[in-house]
């Protein structure tokens, strides 16, 4: 998404509000959605108590109109584009795509067409072939057109993530307690996933310094062997305050086992002969397993998880995605119109 882009030839805002229910009815968090026996049962209430089982239906919602949302964010381009032009959206597409395209040689045809599954003989998929290519060169081309009159254009996009209420507790944060941000990411250390995100989340630490605070939590999976110990050293490192350098080296070498454990906190100074008491005792296990029991009453199954501002975010994210959020939280603060904290 383009999130925020102040370049002005055209201005298009969505105003869509996302109240982070999963829902798009006007409700709020003290509608009343059932009574039982007299006792009144709010929307704020079914969303915390029953979190673990809605969460992620609210989420794959979201996904869905986001996507929504930006084919519409493009529809509108266009139209806004071929107004100013006095032309129709077909002929817009027409002058400034279609005419762009080039139909394929001969030779490359048959190389697409080798690369198919099928009896069929060249001769008589030809005609097929060559739609598609056209096809897929003129989506190529109308994609990079959009993209430059997205990037003529400020978006400012409202629709946010489902949110829920995430408790802090003991967790480890880095940032101060007045950022108008807090992100919350649940992770496991031996997640390919994690490990691949952990230098964008680095890089927006670095990036908005006090605007944020971030704050970690461990969510080992069942399948990686090795993320429940390494999630225990870190929190014996956080005893000799060394946290954040010890879990920034953990994604960063992705050395796990209990050996390379003790050696990365010799390499960064650390008392060893507490360390590795710390470690070999399973002291900070019942600590690791109050984050996972946290984590699962969310609902989350997998890693990473954010929560940015309570608002929930999972999948294959990057610093783009991550940022998106970040921004519209800062901007939803600055403006007073709450979402925030």
């Amino acid at each position: 998404m383009s999130v925020l882009r102040k370049l002005s030839r055209f201005t298009f805002i969505v105003g869509l509000f996302f109240a982070g229910t999963g829902v798009i009815f006007a409700q709020s968090e003290q509608t009343v959605v059932a009574e039982v026996g007299g006792v009144k049962v709010t929307l704020s209430e079914l969303e915390q108590e029953e979190s673990a089982k809605l969460l992620a239906a609210h989420y794959q919602y979201y996904q869905a109109q986001s996507k929504a949302l930006e084919d519409l964010i493009d529809k509108k381009l266009l139209e806004q584009k071929a107004k100013s032009e006095n032309l129709t959206v077909d002929q817009l597409i027409d002058r400034d795509v279609k005419s762009k395209i080039t139909d394929p040689t001969e030779d490359q045809m048959k190389v697409y067409y080798e690369g198919l599954e099928t009896d069929q003989p060249y001769e008589t998929v030809r005609d097929k072939i060559l739609e598609k290519i056209r096809q897929l060169r003129t989506d190529k081309v109308r994609a990079a057109y959009v993209k430059e009159l997205r990037a003529q254009t400020s978006v400012t996009i409202a629709l946010a993530p489902p949110k829920a209420k995430v408790e802090v507790g003991e967790a480890q944060v880095l940032g101060p307690k007045s950022a108008k941000v807090v992100l919350v990411e649940f992770a496991d250390y031996e997640c390919p996933y994690c490990q691949r995100v952990a230098p964008d989340v680095k890089k927006l630490k670095d990036e908005y310094g006090d605007r944020i605070a971030f704050t970690y939590k461990d969510f080992p999976l069942p399948n990686h062997s090795r993320a429940e110990k390494a999630a225990e050293a870190a929190r014996c490192a956080s005893k000799q305050n060394k946290f954040w350098e010890f879990h920034d080296e953990l994604f960063h070498s992705k050395e796990l086992d209990v050996d390379q454990l003790k050696a990365q906190a010799r390499a960064l100074q650390l008392d060893s002969a507490r360390f590795d008491k710390c470690l070999d005792s399973g002291e900070q296990a019942t600590a690791v397993a109050k984050d996972k029991k946290e984590g699962l009453r969310l609902g989350i199954s997998g890693t990473p998880s954010f929560f940015i501002n309570g608002h929930y975010l999972s999948g294959a994210l990057d610093y783009a995605g991550l940022r998106e959020v970040i921004e519209q939280q800062l901007t939803t603060s600055a403006s007073g119109a709450g979402g925030g904290k």
